[in-house]
Protein backbone atom coordinates (compact mmCIF):
# COMPACT_ATOMS: atom_id res chain seq x y z
CA UNK A 1 0.00 0.00 0.00
CA UNK A 2 2.70 2.45 -1.00
CA UNK A 3 0.54 5.43 -1.94
CA UNK A 4 2.20 8.06 -4.10
CA UNK A 5 1.37 10.78 -1.58
CA UNK A 6 3.50 9.02 1.04
CA UNK A 7 6.56 8.25 -1.06
CA UNK A 8 9.57 10.10 0.41
CA UNK A 9 12.18 11.80 -1.77
CA UNK A 10 15.10 9.41 -2.27
CA UNK A 11 18.33 10.40 -0.52
CA UNK A 12 21.86 9.05 -0.07
CA UNK A 13 22.61 8.22 3.58
CA UNK A 14 26.23 9.09 4.41
CA UNK A 15 26.07 8.71 8.20
CA UNK A 16 24.19 6.09 10.22
CA UNK A 17 22.45 6.69 13.55
CA UNK A 18 20.99 4.46 16.22
CA UNK A 19 17.46 5.04 14.96
CA UNK A 20 18.51 3.81 11.49
CA UNK A 21 19.33 0.46 13.06
CA UNK A 22 16.03 0.44 14.98
CA UNK A 23 14.10 1.16 11.76
CA UNK A 24 16.05 -1.55 9.95
CA UNK A 25 15.19 -4.02 12.72
CA UNK A 26 11.51 -3.19 12.28
CA UNK A 27 11.85 -4.08 8.61
CA UNK A 28 13.62 -7.35 9.44
CA UNK A 29 10.82 -8.24 11.83
CA UNK A 30 8.46 -8.09 8.85
CA UNK A 31 6.30 -5.30 10.24
CA UNK A 32 4.25 -4.11 7.24
CA UNK A 33 2.90 -0.88 8.77
CA UNK A 34 3.58 1.26 11.79
CA UNK A 35 0.77 3.49 13.07
CA UNK A 36 1.78 6.69 14.81
CA UNK A 37 1.01 10.24 15.80
CA UNK A 38 4.25 12.28 15.54
CA UNK A 39 6.28 13.15 18.63
CA UNK A 40 9.65 14.71 19.37
CA UNK A 41 10.74 11.79 21.56
CA UNK A 42 11.07 9.64 18.44
CA UNK A 43 12.07 12.33 15.95
CA UNK A 44 15.21 10.35 15.16
CA UNK A 45 13.25 7.16 14.48
CA UNK A 46 10.72 9.08 12.38
CA UNK A 47 13.56 10.42 10.21
CA UNK A 48 14.99 6.92 9.85
CA UNK A 49 11.67 5.45 8.72
CA UNK A 50 11.44 8.15 6.05
CA UNK A 51 15.02 8.77 4.94
CA UNK A 52 16.86 5.55 5.80
CA UNK A 53 14.20 3.02 4.83
CA UNK A 54 12.69 5.17 2.09
CA UNK A 55 9.98 3.18 0.32
CA UNK A 56 10.76 -0.08 2.11
CA UNK A 57 8.45 -1.39 4.83
CA UNK A 58 7.21 -0.60 7.35
CA UNK A 59 5.05 2.09 5.84
CA UNK A 60 3.90 4.78 8.25
CA UNK A 61 0.20 5.24 8.94
CA UNK A 62 -0.31 8.78 10.19
CA UNK A 63 -3.07 8.94 12.83
CA UNK A 64 -4.68 11.96 14.43
CA UNK A 65 -4.64 10.47 17.93
CA UNK A 66 -2.56 7.79 19.65
CA UNK A 67 -5.66 5.86 20.66
CA UNK A 68 -6.50 5.52 16.96
CA UNK A 69 -3.01 4.18 16.21
CA UNK A 70 -3.43 1.34 18.70
CA UNK A 71 -7.04 0.68 17.60
CA UNK A 72 -5.91 0.40 13.97
CA UNK A 73 -3.28 -2.16 14.95
CA UNK A 74 -5.97 -3.97 16.97
CA UNK A 75 -8.36 -4.16 14.01
CA UNK A 76 -5.57 -5.36 11.72
CA UNK A 77 -4.64 -8.14 14.15
CA UNK A 78 -8.25 -9.34 14.43
CA UNK A 79 -8.15 -10.15 10.72
CA UNK A 80 -4.59 -11.38 10.28
CA UNK A 81 -3.64 -12.62 13.79
CA UNK A 82 -0.32 -10.84 13.15
CA UNK A 83 1.16 -7.84 14.97
CA UNK A 84 1.26 -4.37 13.49
CA UNK A 85 3.72 -1.78 14.77
CA UNK A 86 2.68 1.27 16.79
CA UNK A 87 4.91 4.16 17.89
CA UNK A 88 3.80 6.31 20.83
CA UNK A 89 5.29 9.64 21.87
CA UNK A 90 6.81 9.53 25.33
CA UNK A 91 4.62 9.33 28.43
CA UNK A 92 1.98 11.69 26.99
CA UNK A 93 1.31 9.52 23.95
CA UNK A 94 1.30 6.38 26.06
CA UNK A 95 -1.34 7.88 28.35
CA UNK A 96 -3.48 8.78 25.34
CA UNK A 97 -3.22 5.20 24.10
CA UNK A 98 -3.85 3.47 27.43
CA UNK A 99 -7.52 2.54 26.90
CA UNK A 100 -6.86 1.15 23.44
CA UNK A 101 -4.02 -0.96 24.87
CA UNK A 102 -6.36 -2.29 27.53
CA UNK A 103 -8.81 -3.29 24.78
CA UNK A 104 -6.06 -5.16 22.94
CA UNK A 105 -4.99 -6.90 26.15
CA UNK A 106 -8.53 -8.06 26.94
CA UNK A 107 -9.03 -9.17 23.34
CA UNK A 108 -5.76 -11.15 23.33
CA UNK A 109 -4.37 -9.71 20.09
CA UNK A 110 -0.68 -9.31 19.15
CA UNK A 111 0.80 -5.83 18.79
CA UNK A 112 4.32 -4.39 18.75
CA UNK A 113 4.15 -1.09 20.60
CA UNK A 114 7.27 1.06 20.53
CA UNK A 115 7.64 4.07 22.77
CA UNK A 116 10.25 6.72 23.28
CA UNK A 117 11.42 8.87 26.12
CA UNK A 118 13.47 11.98 26.57
CA UNK A 119 17.10 11.41 27.64
CA UNK A 120 17.32 9.25 30.73
CA UNK A 121 20.60 11.06 31.42
CA UNK A 122 19.37 14.29 33.01
CA UNK A 123 22.44 16.18 31.82
CA UNK A 124 21.32 15.69 28.23
CA UNK A 125 17.75 16.98 28.64
CA UNK A 126 16.60 20.17 26.97
CA UNK A 127 14.97 22.72 29.31
CA UNK A 128 11.30 22.16 30.12
CA UNK A 129 10.05 19.84 27.37
CA UNK A 130 12.44 16.92 27.86
CA UNK A 131 11.66 16.95 31.56
CA UNK A 132 7.93 16.76 30.89
CA UNK A 133 8.37 13.93 28.39
CA UNK A 134 10.68 11.76 30.44
CA UNK A 135 9.53 9.40 33.17
CA UNK A 136 11.53 7.15 35.45
CA UNK A 137 9.54 4.03 34.56
CA UNK A 138 7.42 4.88 31.55
CA UNK A 139 5.93 1.42 31.08
CA UNK A 140 4.43 1.50 34.57
CA UNK A 141 1.52 3.43 33.04
CA UNK A 142 0.39 0.32 31.13
CA UNK A 143 2.33 -2.59 32.66
CA UNK A 144 -0.79 -4.30 34.10
CA UNK A 145 -2.16 -4.78 30.58
CA UNK A 146 0.81 -5.43 28.33
CA UNK A 147 2.46 -8.83 28.12
CA UNK A 148 6.04 -7.61 28.48
CA UNK A 149 7.90 -4.31 28.48
CA UNK A 150 11.45 -3.00 28.41
CA UNK A 151 13.35 0.29 28.37
CA UNK A 152 16.78 -0.73 27.02
CA UNK A 153 19.76 1.51 27.68
CA UNK A 154 21.87 0.77 24.58
CA UNK A 155 21.39 0.14 20.88
CA UNK A 156 22.38 -3.52 21.10
CA UNK A 157 19.93 -4.04 23.95
CA UNK A 158 17.21 -2.18 21.98
CA UNK A 159 17.55 -4.51 18.99
CA UNK A 160 17.45 -7.57 21.22
CA UNK A 161 14.37 -6.24 23.03
CA UNK A 162 12.61 -5.75 19.70
CA UNK A 163 13.30 -9.36 18.82
CA UNK A 164 12.05 -10.56 22.20
CA UNK A 165 8.92 -8.39 21.91
CA UNK A 166 8.13 -9.93 18.51
CA UNK A 167 8.46 -13.44 19.93
CA UNK A 168 6.36 -12.74 23.01
CA UNK A 169 3.51 -10.83 21.39
CA UNK A 170 3.10 -13.56 18.75
CA UNK A 171 3.09 -16.43 21.25
CA UNK A 172 -0.31 -17.49 22.59
CA UNK A 173 -1.92 -16.16 24.66
CA UNK A 174 -1.19 -13.07 22.61
CA UNK A 175 -1.19 -9.50 23.92
CA UNK A 176 0.68 -6.24 23.21
CA UNK A 177 4.32 -5.75 24.14
CA UNK A 178 5.98 -2.38 24.78
CA UNK A 179 9.60 -1.33 24.16
CA UNK A 180 10.68 2.23 24.97
CA UNK A 181 13.69 3.78 23.19
CA UNK A 182 15.83 6.45 24.84
CA UNK A 183 16.16 9.47 22.54
CA UNK A 184 19.92 9.42 23.17
CA UNK A 185 20.13 5.87 21.79
CA UNK A 186 18.15 6.91 18.73
CA UNK A 187 20.31 9.93 17.98
CA UNK A 188 23.77 8.49 18.64
CA UNK A 189 25.97 8.38 15.52
CA UNK A 190 27.33 5.03 14.34
CA UNK A 191 30.58 4.17 12.62
CA UNK A 192 28.81 1.22 11.02
CA UNK A 193 25.53 -0.62 11.30
CA UNK A 194 25.47 -3.14 14.16
CA UNK A 195 24.88 -6.87 14.02
CA UNK A 196 21.17 -7.61 14.01
CA UNK A 197 19.32 -10.43 15.73
CA UNK A 198 18.24 -12.84 13.00
CA UNK A 199 14.48 -13.54 13.02
CA UNK A 200 15.13 -16.79 11.16
CA UNK A 201 17.27 -17.97 14.08
CA UNK A 202 14.70 -16.87 16.66
CA UNK A 203 11.79 -19.18 16.01
CA UNK A 204 8.42 -18.46 17.60
CA UNK A 205 7.83 -20.69 20.64
CA UNK A 206 5.38 -23.43 19.79
CA UNK A 207 3.03 -24.91 22.36
CA UNK A 208 3.22 -28.66 22.33
CA UNK A 209 0.07 -30.27 21.00
CA UNK A 210 -2.09 -31.77 23.74
CA UNK A 211 -0.87 -35.23 24.60
CA UNK A 212 -2.90 -38.31 23.75
CA UNK A 213 -3.66 -38.93 27.42
CA UNK A 214 -5.16 -35.44 27.89
CA UNK A 215 -7.12 -35.55 24.64
CA UNK A 216 -8.36 -39.06 25.46
CA UNK A 217 -9.67 -37.86 28.81
CA UNK A 218 -11.73 -35.12 27.12
CA UNK A 219 -12.87 -37.54 24.44
CA UNK A 220 -14.08 -39.97 27.12
CA UNK A 221 -16.16 -37.18 28.67
CA UNK A 222 -17.66 -36.22 25.30
CA UNK A 223 -18.42 -39.81 24.28
CA UNK A 224 -20.19 -40.47 27.59
CA UNK A 225 -22.29 -37.29 27.46
CA UNK A 226 -25.90 -37.40 26.33
CA UNK A 227 -26.25 -33.61 26.01
CA UNK A 228 -22.81 -32.07 25.43
CA UNK A 229 -22.50 -28.32 24.84
CA UNK A 230 -19.47 -26.53 23.42
CA UNK A 231 -18.91 -22.89 24.39
CA UNK A 232 -16.84 -21.58 21.46
CA UNK A 233 -14.95 -18.46 22.54
CA UNK A 234 -11.54 -17.16 21.44
CA UNK A 235 -10.51 -19.34 18.53
CA UNK A 236 -8.50 -18.75 15.37
CA UNK A 237 -9.47 -17.30 11.99
CA UNK A 238 -8.08 -20.40 10.25
CA UNK A 239 -10.59 -22.02 7.88
CA UNK A 240 -9.34 -25.57 8.44
CA UNK A 241 -9.76 -25.09 12.21
CA UNK A 242 -13.31 -23.79 11.58
CA UNK A 243 -14.16 -26.92 9.58
CA UNK A 244 -12.80 -29.16 12.35
CA UNK A 245 -15.04 -27.39 14.90
CA UNK A 246 -18.07 -28.10 12.74
CA UNK A 247 -17.03 -31.70 12.13
CA UNK A 248 -16.41 -32.35 15.84
CA UNK A 249 -19.79 -30.93 16.87
CA UNK A 250 -21.58 -32.89 14.17
CA UNK A 251 -19.81 -36.15 15.03
CA UNK A 252 -21.02 -36.01 18.64
CA UNK A 253 -24.24 -34.05 18.12
CA UNK A 254 -22.95 -31.38 20.48
CA UNK A 255 -24.82 -28.10 20.73
CA UNK A 256 -22.66 -25.02 20.23
CA UNK A 257 -23.05 -21.59 21.83
CA UNK A 258 -21.14 -18.57 20.54
CA UNK A 259 -20.63 -15.04 21.79
CA UNK A 260 -21.06 -11.82 19.79
CA UNK A 261 -18.26 -10.25 21.83
CA UNK A 262 -15.86 -12.61 20.04
CA UNK A 263 -15.19 -13.18 16.37
CA UNK A 264 -17.19 -15.78 14.44
CA UNK A 265 -16.32 -19.22 15.82
CA UNK A 266 -19.05 -21.48 14.40
CA UNK A 267 -21.72 -21.09 11.70
CA UNK A 268 -24.66 -19.32 13.29
CA UNK A 269 -27.30 -20.96 11.09
CA UNK A 270 -26.00 -24.48 11.60
CA UNK A 271 -28.66 -26.75 13.18
CA UNK A 272 -26.36 -27.37 16.15
CA UNK A 273 -25.85 -23.69 16.90
CA UNK A 274 -27.98 -23.00 19.99
CA UNK A 275 -29.50 -19.60 20.55
CA UNK A 276 -28.22 -16.34 19.14
CA UNK A 277 -24.71 -14.97 19.62
CA UNK A 278 -25.10 -12.19 22.17
CA UNK A 279 -23.28 -10.04 24.71
CA UNK A 280 -25.09 -11.93 27.45
CA UNK A 281 -26.54 -15.41 27.02
CA UNK A 282 -29.84 -15.44 25.16
CA UNK A 283 -32.81 -17.31 26.61
CA UNK A 284 -32.29 -20.13 24.09
CA UNK A 285 -28.60 -20.42 25.02
CA UNK A 286 -29.46 -20.48 28.72
CA UNK A 287 -31.99 -23.26 28.13
CA UNK A 288 -29.44 -25.29 26.15
CA UNK A 289 -26.77 -24.91 28.81
CA UNK A 290 -29.18 -25.71 31.62
CA UNK A 291 -29.92 -29.06 29.96
CA UNK A 292 -26.28 -30.00 29.39
CA UNK A 293 -24.57 -32.89 31.17
CA UNK A 294 -21.17 -31.77 29.81
CA UNK A 295 -19.95 -28.26 29.00
CA UNK A 296 -16.62 -27.81 27.24
CA UNK A 297 -15.41 -24.20 27.40
CA UNK A 298 -13.09 -23.40 24.51
CA UNK A 299 -11.45 -20.22 25.84
CA UNK A 300 -14.83 -18.70 26.60
CA UNK A 301 -14.76 -15.21 28.14
CA UNK A 302 -15.89 -15.48 31.79
CA UNK A 303 -17.12 -19.09 31.62
CA UNK A 304 -18.05 -19.13 35.31
CA UNK A 305 -20.30 -16.12 34.74
CA UNK A 306 -22.01 -17.81 31.80
CA UNK A 307 -22.63 -21.04 33.71
CA UNK A 308 -23.96 -19.05 36.64
CA UNK A 309 -26.35 -17.18 34.36
CA UNK A 310 -27.57 -20.51 32.97
CA UNK A 311 -28.07 -22.00 36.45
CA UNK A 312 -25.92 -25.04 35.71
CA UNK A 313 -26.45 -27.96 38.11
CA UNK A 314 -22.88 -28.94 38.96
CA UNK A 315 -24.04 -32.22 40.53
CA UNK A 316 -25.07 -33.50 37.09
CA UNK A 317 -22.95 -31.42 34.71
CA UNK A 318 -19.25 -31.94 34.11
CA UNK A 319 -17.19 -28.93 33.03
CA UNK A 320 -14.01 -28.95 30.97
CA UNK A 321 -12.05 -25.71 30.55
CA UNK A 322 -9.62 -25.36 27.63
CA UNK A 323 -7.67 -22.10 27.75
CA UNK A 324 -4.26 -20.46 27.94
CA UNK A 325 -5.81 -17.64 29.98
CA UNK A 326 -4.04 -18.38 33.29
CA UNK A 327 -0.73 -17.45 31.66
CA UNK A 328 -1.84 -13.79 31.44
CA UNK A 329 -3.81 -13.34 34.65
CA UNK A 330 -2.56 -10.71 37.09
CA UNK A 331 -3.72 -8.89 40.19
CA UNK A 332 -4.58 -5.58 38.50
CA UNK A 333 -6.84 -6.54 35.59
CA UNK A 334 -9.87 -8.64 36.46
CA UNK A 335 -10.72 -9.46 32.85
CA UNK A 336 -10.22 -13.14 33.73
CA UNK A 337 -13.71 -13.17 35.29
CA UNK A 338 -15.05 -15.41 38.04
CA UNK A 339 -13.16 -18.51 39.15
CA UNK A 340 -14.44 -21.51 37.20
CA UNK A 341 -14.87 -24.84 38.98
CA UNK A 342 -13.80 -27.30 36.30
CA UNK A 343 -13.63 -31.09 36.46
CA UNK A 344 -10.78 -30.91 33.95
CA UNK A 345 -8.71 -27.90 32.93
CA UNK A 346 -6.25 -28.01 30.03
CA UNK A 347 -3.64 -25.34 29.43
CA UNK A 348 -3.65 -25.36 25.64
CA UNK A 349 -5.02 -23.57 22.60
CA UNK A 350 -8.62 -24.61 21.88
CA UNK A 351 -8.04 -25.38 18.21
CA UNK A 352 -5.04 -27.58 19.08
CA UNK A 353 -7.22 -29.70 21.35
CA UNK A 354 -10.00 -29.86 18.75
CA UNK A 355 -7.49 -31.10 16.17
CA UNK A 356 -6.30 -33.77 18.61
CA UNK A 357 -9.88 -34.84 19.37
CA UNK A 358 -10.68 -35.12 15.67
CA UNK A 359 -7.63 -37.31 15.13
CA UNK A 360 -8.47 -39.57 18.06
CA UNK A 361 -12.11 -39.90 16.99
CA UNK A 362 -11.18 -40.54 13.37
CA UNK A 363 -12.87 -37.38 12.13
CA UNK A 364 -11.06 -36.44 8.93
CA UNK A 365 -10.75 -32.93 7.54
CA UNK A 366 -13.54 -31.98 5.18
CA UNK A 367 -16.05 -34.38 6.72
CA UNK A 368 -18.37 -31.68 8.01
CA UNK A 369 -21.79 -31.93 6.37
CA UNK A 370 -22.94 -29.73 3.51
CA UNK A 371 -25.43 -28.01 5.82
CA UNK A 372 -24.84 -24.59 4.22
CA UNK A 373 -25.90 -25.85 0.81
CA UNK A 374 -29.25 -27.02 2.15
CA UNK A 375 -30.15 -23.77 3.89
CA UNK A 376 -33.00 -21.74 2.53
CA UNK A 377 -32.05 -18.11 1.88
CA UNK A 378 -33.36 -15.75 4.54
CA UNK A 379 -36.15 -13.49 3.35
CA UNK A 380 -35.72 -9.95 4.64
CA UNK A 381 -38.50 -7.41 4.56
CA UNK A 382 -37.89 -3.80 3.60
CA UNK A 383 -37.98 -1.33 6.47
CA UNK A 384 -41.50 -0.13 7.27
CA UNK A 385 -43.25 1.94 9.90
CA UNK A 386 -42.83 5.51 11.09
CA UNK A 387 -39.28 5.05 12.45
CA UNK A 388 -36.23 2.91 11.76
CA UNK A 389 -35.51 0.31 14.43
CA UNK A 390 -32.12 -1.37 14.85
CA UNK A 391 -33.73 -4.62 13.68
CA UNK A 392 -35.08 -2.90 10.57
CA UNK A 393 -31.60 -1.53 9.90
CA UNK A 394 -30.11 -5.01 10.31
CA UNK A 395 -32.62 -6.52 7.88
CA UNK A 396 -32.18 -3.82 5.26
CA UNK A 397 -28.40 -3.96 5.47
CA UNK A 398 -28.56 -7.75 5.01
CA UNK A 399 -30.83 -7.30 1.98
CA UNK A 400 -28.46 -4.82 0.38
CA UNK A 401 -25.41 -6.99 1.08
CA UNK A 402 -27.02 -10.16 -0.30
CA UNK A 403 -24.48 -11.86 -2.53
CA UNK A 404 -21.65 -9.56 -1.42
CA UNK A 405 -18.69 -11.21 0.31
CA UNK A 406 -18.24 -9.03 3.38
CA UNK A 407 -16.68 -8.91 6.82
CA UNK A 408 -18.78 -7.47 9.62
CA UNK A 409 -16.20 -5.73 11.74
CA UNK A 410 -18.43 -4.66 14.61
CA UNK A 411 -22.08 -4.43 15.62
CA UNK A 412 -23.59 -1.88 17.95
CA UNK A 413 -24.74 -3.00 21.41
CA UNK A 414 -28.40 -3.20 20.49
CA UNK A 415 -27.83 -5.68 17.65
CA UNK A 416 -29.97 -8.84 17.57
CA UNK A 417 -27.59 -11.79 17.23
CA UNK A 418 -30.45 -13.85 15.85
CA UNK A 419 -30.12 -11.87 12.63
CA UNK A 420 -26.47 -12.87 12.18
CA UNK A 421 -25.47 -15.30 9.44
CA UNK A 422 -21.81 -16.22 9.87
CA UNK A 423 -20.58 -19.01 7.61
CA UNK A 424 -16.79 -18.56 7.54
CA UNK A 425 -14.27 -17.18 10.06
CA UNK A 426 -13.91 -13.71 8.51
CA UNK A 427 -17.65 -13.05 8.40
CA UNK A 428 -17.44 -11.31 11.79
CA UNK A 429 -14.55 -9.96 13.90
CA UNK A 430 -16.14 -9.31 17.30
CA UNK A 431 -16.06 -6.50 19.82
CA UNK A 432 -13.09 -4.58 21.27
CA UNK A 433 -12.24 -6.65 24.35
CA UNK A 434 -12.37 -3.94 27.00
CA UNK A 435 -15.97 -2.78 26.38
CA UNK A 436 -15.10 0.91 26.33
CA UNK A 437 -16.33 3.52 23.86
CA UNK A 438 -14.40 5.15 21.03
CA UNK A 439 -12.51 2.17 19.63
CA UNK A 440 -14.91 1.37 16.80
CA UNK A 441 -13.69 3.74 14.06
CA UNK A 442 -10.01 2.97 14.59
CA UNK A 443 -10.54 -0.79 14.68
CA UNK A 444 -12.69 -0.53 11.56
CA UNK A 445 -9.85 1.27 9.76
CA UNK A 446 -7.33 -1.37 10.84
CA UNK A 447 -9.57 -4.22 9.72
CA UNK A 448 -10.20 -2.48 6.39
CA UNK A 449 -6.44 -2.15 5.92
CA UNK A 450 -5.99 -5.90 6.49
CA UNK A 451 -8.92 -6.76 4.20
CA UNK A 452 -7.76 -4.51 1.37
CA UNK A 453 -7.38 -6.47 -1.89
CA UNK A 454 -9.04 -9.59 -0.40
CA UNK A 455 -12.35 -9.02 -2.18
CA UNK A 456 -14.21 -8.80 1.12
CA UNK A 457 -16.21 -5.64 1.83
CA UNK A 458 -15.46 -4.25 5.34
CA UNK A 459 -18.67 -3.20 7.14
CA UNK A 460 -18.94 -1.81 10.66
CA UNK A 461 -22.15 -0.87 12.48
CA UNK A 462 -21.27 1.55 15.26
CA UNK A 463 -23.21 3.49 17.85
CA UNK A 464 -23.16 7.26 17.62
CA UNK A 465 -21.27 7.66 20.90
CA UNK A 466 -18.57 5.25 19.74
CA UNK A 467 -18.31 6.97 16.37
CA UNK A 468 -18.12 10.48 17.79
CA UNK A 469 -15.33 9.62 20.22
CA UNK A 470 -13.18 8.09 17.49
CA UNK A 471 -14.31 9.86 14.31
CA UNK A 472 -10.94 11.37 13.40
CA UNK A 473 -9.57 7.85 12.88
CA UNK A 474 -11.37 7.99 9.53
CA UNK A 475 -8.86 10.50 8.21
CA UNK A 476 -6.26 7.71 8.04
CA UNK A 477 -8.63 5.53 6.01
CA UNK A 478 -9.47 8.37 3.63
CA UNK A 479 -5.80 9.34 3.32
CA UNK A 480 -4.88 5.79 2.27
CA UNK A 481 -8.02 5.34 0.17
CA UNK A 482 -9.29 2.33 2.10
CA UNK A 483 -12.66 0.85 1.11
CA UNK A 484 -14.73 0.84 4.30
CA UNK A 485 -18.44 1.16 5.09
CA UNK A 486 -19.45 2.44 8.52
CA UNK A 487 -23.15 2.57 9.34
CA UNK A 488 -23.89 4.61 12.45
CA UNK A 489 -26.96 3.38 14.33
CA UNK A 490 -27.63 6.83 15.70
CA UNK A 491 -30.06 6.89 18.62
CA UNK A 492 -28.80 10.33 19.74
CA UNK A 493 -27.93 9.02 23.18
CA UNK A 494 -25.51 7.10 25.32
CA UNK A 495 -28.39 4.68 25.46
CA UNK A 496 -26.57 1.94 27.33
CA UNK A 497 -26.62 4.22 30.37
CA UNK A 498 -30.27 5.12 29.81
CA UNK A 499 -31.01 1.42 30.37
CA UNK A 500 -29.11 1.56 33.64
CA UNK A 501 -30.83 4.79 34.71
CA UNK A 502 -34.23 3.23 34.01
CA UNK A 503 -33.30 0.20 36.10
CA UNK A 504 -32.18 2.39 39.02
CA UNK A 505 -35.24 4.62 38.79
CA UNK A 506 -37.62 1.64 38.88
CA UNK A 507 -35.75 0.07 41.78
CA UNK A 508 -35.95 3.35 43.74
CA UNK A 509 -39.49 4.18 42.65
CA UNK A 510 -38.39 7.37 40.88
CA UNK A 511 -39.47 8.87 37.52
CA UNK A 512 -38.31 6.73 34.59
CA UNK A 513 -39.04 9.70 32.31
CA UNK A 514 -35.82 11.36 33.53
CA UNK A 515 -33.52 8.59 32.28
CA UNK A 516 -32.41 10.64 29.25
CA UNK A 517 -31.05 13.54 31.34
CA UNK A 518 -27.27 13.61 31.01
CA UNK A 519 -27.44 10.89 28.32
CA UNK A 520 -29.19 12.33 25.24
CA UNK A 521 -26.99 13.75 22.46
CA UNK A 522 -29.55 16.28 21.23
CA UNK A 523 -30.21 20.01 21.02
CA UNK A 524 -28.18 20.45 18.97
CA UNK A 525 -28.08 17.25 16.93
CA UNK A 526 -24.61 16.37 15.66
CA UNK A 527 -24.17 16.16 11.90
CA UNK A 528 -22.38 12.81 11.68
CA UNK A 529 -22.22 12.84 7.88
CA UNK A 530 -20.53 16.25 7.99
CA UNK A 531 -17.98 14.94 10.48
CA UNK A 532 -17.25 12.06 8.09
CA UNK A 533 -16.83 14.45 5.17
CA UNK A 534 -14.51 16.60 7.26
CA UNK A 535 -12.14 13.61 7.48
CA UNK A 536 -12.21 13.11 3.72
CA UNK A 537 -14.79 10.30 3.74
CA UNK A 538 -18.10 10.16 1.89
CA UNK A 539 -20.98 10.98 4.25
CA UNK A 540 -24.69 10.20 3.88
CA UNK A 541 -27.56 11.13 6.12
CA UNK A 542 -29.19 11.63 8.41
CA UNK A 543 -31.53 8.90 7.15
CA UNK A 544 -34.70 9.18 9.20
CA UNK A 545 -37.49 7.63 7.11
CA UNK A 546 -37.70 3.86 6.49
CA UNK A 547 -38.43 4.49 2.82
CA UNK A 548 -35.07 6.25 2.37
CA UNK A 549 -32.94 3.52 3.88
CA UNK A 550 -32.69 1.04 1.00
CA UNK A 551 -31.59 3.60 -1.56
CA UNK A 552 -28.98 5.22 0.65
CA UNK A 553 -27.47 1.90 1.73
CA UNK A 554 -27.36 0.69 -1.88
CA UNK A 555 -25.48 3.83 -2.94
CA UNK A 556 -23.14 3.61 0.06
CA UNK A 557 -22.27 -0.01 -0.75
CA UNK A 558 -21.63 0.93 -4.38
CA UNK A 559 -19.31 3.76 -3.28
CA UNK A 560 -17.45 1.48 -0.89
CA UNK A 561 -16.93 -1.16 -3.55
CA UNK A 562 -15.53 1.60 -5.74
CA UNK A 563 -12.81 2.17 -3.14
CA UNK A 564 -14.18 4.90 -0.88
CA UNK A 565 -14.44 5.29 2.89
CA UNK A 566 -18.16 5.81 3.50
CA UNK A 567 -20.25 6.72 6.56
CA UNK A 568 -24.05 6.52 6.71
CA UNK A 569 -25.89 8.23 9.58
CA UNK A 570 -29.10 6.26 10.27
CA UNK A 571 -31.41 7.68 12.94
CA UNK A 572 -32.74 4.66 14.83
CA UNK A 573 -35.35 4.25 17.53
CA UNK A 574 -33.88 3.76 20.99
CA UNK A 575 -34.21 0.30 22.42
CA UNK A 576 -32.51 -3.01 23.22
CA UNK A 577 -33.71 -6.58 23.02
CA UNK A 578 -35.06 -8.01 26.29
CA UNK A 579 -32.04 -10.34 26.60
CA UNK A 580 -29.64 -7.43 26.19
CA UNK A 581 -31.43 -5.08 28.59
CA UNK A 582 -31.75 -7.80 31.22
CA UNK A 583 -28.09 -8.72 30.89
CA UNK A 584 -26.92 -5.12 31.24
CA UNK A 585 -28.92 -4.46 34.41
CA UNK A 586 -29.03 -7.78 36.25
CA UNK A 587 -27.88 -7.61 39.85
Amino acid sequence: MADEIDRPIACEVAQFYGSDAIAEMMRRLDIPYVALNPGSSFRGLHDSLVNHLGNRSPQMLLCLHEEHAVAIAHGYAKVTERPLGVILHANVGLMHAAMALYNAWCDRVPMLVFGATGPVDAAKRRPWIDWLHTSRDQASIVRPYVKWDDQPASLAASLQSMMRARLLTSTAPMAPTYVCFDVSVQEQSLDEMPAFPDPDRNALPQFARPGEAEASQVLTFVEAAEAPVFLMGRVSRDRAAWDRRVALAEHFGAKVVTDIKQAAAFPTRHPLHAGAPSFFLSDASVKTLAGADLVVCFDWVDPAGALSQAGIDRDRTKVVNVTLGPLLQNGWSLDHGSLLQADLSLLCAPDALIAALCDLAGIGEGKASDWAVRLEPERRQAAKGPTITVNALADELARQLDGVERTHIRFTLGWDGGRCDFRVPLDYLGYDGGAGIGSGPGMAVGAALALRDTGRLPVAVLGDGDFLMGATALWTAAHHKLPLLIVVANNRSYFNDEVHQEHVARHRNRPVENKHVGQAIEEPDIDIAAIARAQGATGYGPVEQPGELAGVLAQAIQDTRAGHTVVVDVRVKRGYSEDMAEGMTQE
